[in-house]
């Protein structure tokens, strides 16, 4: 009887032995598998991260990791030493490696048209001539009014009724996007002890599409005067005057 049960518990003690060995081998049969490719260490992405968020605070949402050399990105970060000043360009998803790409300073993220909708607007964008866009000096993150110009009148359609009004009043844009321009050839280098060339002041080329940020109805004034009428933009910040809504017409010009 004894020893009977003396070799039951020692069936026992040999399975569990062997269940904890399988299970020692399994778990570091991953950890062979990445040794023996040349394992790089680099940060990986552990929680989503918002784009413009700083490195101080994407410290917490990263970690260094070990993968196989041919895995790894070629722009992929080891850690985040000297980059302190910068942001995330774009959200970055758990368990994509930090590329560098993925960090620019904070001006450029701004110029990139990276600007966050208020809550309960949507985004429309329309095509606009450079005189029609403060002389193109228009940036994401600044405010804008829209003019809505009407060749057959407002209220009352005329076919010869010509009418202008501010229509929407400070407006959020948030990208600006500029058609690409030709590089002029450069000019030769003028001889030593000539007068300095005059400052370059010639005319912005080349149209602009701005996509701003609206409620639905001022969306819907916005598509409608883009496809059949025209607009004009103002550089509209949020402490200028509002003196109201009028509609401009011949008669009022003159006053």
């Amino acid at each position: 009887m004894k020893s009977r049960l003396l070799a039951g518990v020692a069936a026992v003690v040999l399975a569990i032995v062997g269940a904890i060995l399988v299970v020692s081998y399994a778990q570091g049969a991953d950890t062979r598998a990445v040794q023996s490719l040349e394992p790089v260490s680099v940060l990986v992405v552990k929680q989503a991260v918002p784009a413009g968020t700083s490195v101080a605070a994407l410290k917490a949402f990263v970690a260094s990791e070990e993968l196989p050399g041919k895995a790894v990105t070629k722009s992929a970060l080891k850690n985040l030493d000297g980059l302190a000043e910068k942001v995330t360009a774009v959200e970055l998803l758990p368990g994509e490696q930090l590329l560098a790409e993925r960090l620019i300073a904070p001006d450029e993220f701004q110029s990139s048209g990276s600007v966050q909708v208020p809550e309960g607007l949507q985004e429309v964008s329309f095509q606009l001539e450079p005189q029609r866009v403060v002389g193109g000096r228009i940036e994401p993150g600044d405010h804008v009014g829209v003019f809505i110009n009407l060749a057959g009148g407002g209220n009352e359609a005329k076919a010869d009724r010509k009418t202008t009004q501010l229509s929407i009043h400070k407006v959020l844009v948030t990208a600006v996007q500029r058609a690409p321009v030709a590089t002029p050839a450069p000019e030769p280098s003028a001889p030593e002890g000539s007068a300095a060339p005059p400052e370059d002041t010639s005319l912005p080329t080349g149209s602009l599409l701005l996509t701003v940020a609206v409620s639905d109805l001022h969306a819907a004034k916005i598509v409608f005067a883009a496809e059949f009428e025209k607009i004009w933009l103002s550089k509209e910040p949020l402490n200028a005057t509002d003196s109201g809504p009028m509609i401009m017409e011949i008669p009022e010009v003159y006053k």
